[in-house]
């Protein structure tokens, strides 16, 4: 049986009246959020304590009754720089009074073609061949479809599977999820495309090892033995990101990513690093694959790539791959991919003013100092009693949550203290990516000290409430 929401009455236009709502949203507010989704919220449960936002600066956003949020994760790992940073916002001024949409059937602008050069200017190795897109998920379809390309026109025609692993995300349309680990955020969406493999992520494993340093070599290794066994002449590419999100923030050795970087070049595999949520200095370098020293052949980025303040996504691609891609007309080898606002010049201009901040500020640095100060107040909640494990790198930090620290006991099954931290975090005012057994933050690189300090005082008021409230 189909559950239907209640209908709706007729929407008027206005603001409508608050009065006997207890959740601070107008009549008019409530049937409309019906009418829409709310990503990966049941609408029920989101109207028990809706968020409706009004404005935004630096660090923090408003709702729409003036309470002030300290932004901990920067939308959504996405405003680098804060919201609203004075020099993106003119860029994109400047670039409203020219042009803000060319047809790329036709050609393409300055403003794209300045993005290629600042993009490329930054991007470990010669990863320096760049196509511009509209978000994340764009950049990841596009890079499986280069590299299904590139292997038909080398002769490698039987190349197109690829291997991730079981708890990553690499985007929510179709071949982008199908890459992508989480049953949670598939399962009803199945049958899958096929030409996708999994391997287990090492954190799915530590417990059977001695050291996390050896659950690392074990599970690298597991990359080789699936090419072997399904057949290196059928493997197109390995996709993972260097930090995964969705697992809380697993951050491997570096040794690991270097035995999948070999692996790959053994085997004739391309090496896909999805930077989309780790781009952008949040790790303490441009990009996460400069800070563990491994170069990928094709990288892709996204949310942080303009601050937050336009969509916006990049595939970085190594030169002498797309070099196959060059031609006389008749050889029909241009990568034969494209999207409506794929360079699209107002977002190309909001991005490479990004560019310009991130490294005259030399924010990199910046998110290694605040990274320090960050963890350090974070594994002090050790002393709670509930915390595993810090993870990440930089300012890209999660906090990994247990019944019993002393054993690691995890929650259980509804009494996750992740759940019990929701309530309490919006009471103390901040913004954090949870889950069931973990949390996240990652602060815009414009905080200081001060505001880390503060950061760190409304997590352990946020935590402290919540334990009371499990029991724990």
């Amino acid at each position: 049986m189909t559950v239907q929401p209640p209908r709706a009455a007729a929407i008027e236009s206005g603001s409508g009246s608050t009065e006997g709502s207890r959740t601070g949203i107008t009549r008019r507010q409530e049937e409309l959020i019906r009418h829409t989704f709310i990503d990966f919220k049941q609408t029920s449960d989101f109207l028990t304590r809706p968020l409706v936002f009004d404005r935004a600066d630096g660090l923090y956003v408003w709702d729409q009754n003036g309470r002030k949020y300290f932004d901990a994760i920067g939308g959504i790992f996405v405003a680098v720089l804060g919201h609203r940073h004075p020099r993106v916002i003119e860029a994109m001024h400047r670039q409203m009074d020219r042009i803000t949409f060319a047809p790329p059937l036709h050609g393409t602008t300055d403003a794209a073609l300045d993005f290629v050069e600042k993009l490329g200017s930054v991007t470990p190795g010669n990863l320096n061949y760049i196509k511009g897109f509209s978000g994340g998920s764009e950049s990841i379809e596009a890079a499986m479809k280069f590299t299904r390309q590139y292997f038909k026109q080398t002769g490698h025609p039987d190349k197109y599977k690829f291997i991730s692993n079981y708890l990553s995300f690499h985007g929510s349309t179709l071949a982008a999820m199908a890459a992508g680990g989480g049953a949670q955020r598939k399962a009803k969406f199945q049958p899958e495309v096929p030409g996708f493999l999994k391997v287990p992520s090492p954190i799915q494993l530590r417990d059977r090892f001695s050291s996390w340093e050896e659950t690392n070599r074990f599970c690298a290794q597991l990359y080789e033995d699936v090419i072997v066994s399904e057949g290196p002449d059928t493997i197109a590419g390995v996709i993972l990101e260097p930090i995964c999100n969705t697992g809380g923030m697993v951050t491997p050795t570096p040794e690991y990513l270097s035995m999948i970087r070999e692996i790959c070049t053994r085997h004739n595999v391309l090496l896909i690093f999805d930077e989309v949520l780790t781009g952008f200095a949040k790790t303490g370098d441009m990009f996460a694959a400069q800070t563990y020293g491994v170069t990928p052949d094709i990288l892709c980025g996204g949310k942080g790539l303009a601050t937050g303040v336009i969509p916006v996504g990049a595939m970085m691609v190594r030169e002498d791959l797309a070099d196959c891609f060059y031609g006389p007309l008749e050889s029909n080898v241009q990568f034969q991919h494209g999207n409506t606002f794929a360079g699209n010049p107002l977002a190309a201009a909001a991005a490479s003013a990004t560019i310009d901040e991130l490294v005259a500020g030399n924010y990199a640095a910046k998110a290694r100092h605040l990274g320090d100060r960050l963890r350090t107040r974070l594994e002090g909640l050790k002393s709670l009693g509930v915390v595993r494990e810090v993870r990440g790198l930089g300012v890209l930090l999660a906090v990994e949550l247990v019944q019993d620290a002393a054993t690691n006991e995890p929650f259980p099954v509804g009494r996750k203290l992740g759940e019990a931290l929701r309530g309490p975090a919006l009471d103390n005012e901040v913004i954090l990516r949870i889950d069931p057994d973990w949390f996240a933050v990652c602060p815009p690189l414009i905080a200081e000290e001060s505001d880390i300090d503060d950061l760190g005082d409304r997590i352990q008021r946020s935590l402290e409430q919540a334990i009371v409230t499990v029991g724990a």
